[in-house]
């Protein structure tokens, strides 16, 4: 289905992508975008953990610190966190975007109980790295009415947490989280989800540097109508194909991805890309992507979304 911004909204509607990725060329496309198939390897996170409140972990965000910061614990930092209360933002580290994962022992980096004020819970941490500051901002939701941001020299220890979105910004949305944050086109866009008229709904917004100065657009980028949904949510940011794409999941469990544009202007729904298997327990979701010797990775939400887990699958 080919649409543009103005004929979904004006007639479908009333009818009622560590950071920015490329998939090695020796990947197969097997899906829309030429999207590779993507296999299971393993759960990410090394067992037991030293902070596991609620015993369920949602929106993995993975990044490459081996050539940012000097002394870091591992090649690669995943950052998670449980959704419940109190949540909670978690890191844990590896050499190998192949895991398993060893969690910190300080966690949560990132508590409920915040510099300004007290939430019942802090989740759906992602992290971005900053080159003009040269330091990590973890966008973060507390409560599901408000994201939030907080820095990093080093990636472990974040301080100077500020709201910068809010369900008031954007009138009609009764949520605004989930979000990733990614460099794009000499700016920083953000893509979230918001719930209009009880349903999820991806939007964006965009900044010169990430932190601060951010205008959010007042309409839906994707739709969950033209993919036969209810509700979508987890986006992620795809670059590709010289054009770019938003990955998400939707209320079936499948993930799809659509095309926005490079001016993030389009909504052109691709379909579906990865589907759950048996031990992913009926869900897929909230996909983060990364490379590691030439082969690509993708990390994703397995199960009920208050039952789920953290996977690994690799590109073949």
């Amino acid at each position: 289905m080919t649409l543009n911004r103005r004929t979904l909204i004006g007639g479908a509607l009333a009818g009622g992508a560590a950071g920015l990725f490329g998939v090695p060329a020796a990947a197969r496309a097997a899906g829309p975008a030429g999207m590779p198939a993507y296999t299971y390897l393993r759960d990410a996170l090394r067992m037991p953990l030293a902070y596991n409140p609620t015993g369920e972990f949602i929106f993995p965000c993975i990044r490459g610190v081996y050539d940012k910061i000097s002394g870091a614990r591992g090649r690669y930092y995943l950052y998670y966190a449980p959704h419940e209360k109190p949540g909670g933002i978690c890191v844990a580290w590896a050499d190998s975007l192949a895991g398993p994962f060893t969690s910190s022992a300080g966690n949560p980096i990132i508590d409920n109980v915040l510099p300004s004020t007290t939430v019942s819970h802090v989740s759906s941490p992602h992290v971005t790295w900053i080159p003009s500051a040269r330091q990590f901002y973890l966008y973060y939701h507390g409560e599901n009415t408000t994201t939030r941001v907080a820095r990093s020299s080093d990636g472990l220890t974040f301080r100077d947490e500020t709201p910068i979105l809010s369900t008031r910004l954007v009138p009609g949305l009764t949520e605004t989280s989930y979000a990733r944050v990614f460099a794009h086109g000499g700016r920083y866009v953000m893509v979230y989800m918001g719930v209009l008229g009880g349903r999820r709904r991806i939007y964006h917004g965009w900044s010169p540097n990430g932190w601060d100065q951010w205008t959010f657009a007042q309409t839906a980028l994707v739709n969950p109508e033209p993919d036969g949904l209810t509700d979508i949510s987890g986006p992620h940011v795809v670059e590709r194909n010289g054009t770019t794409y938003v990955a998400y999941h939707g209320n079936d469990g499948r993930m799809r991805i659509t095309e926005v544009g490079n001016a993030f202007d389009r909504e052109v729904h691709l379909g579906v890309f990865h589907s759950p298997i048996a031990s992913d327990n009926g869900r897929v979701a909230a996909p983060s992507f990364g490379t590691d010797g030439g082969v690509s990775y993708m990390f994703y939400e397995a199960g009920a979304r208050l039952n789920a887990r953290i996977c690994i699958a690799r590109a073949v």
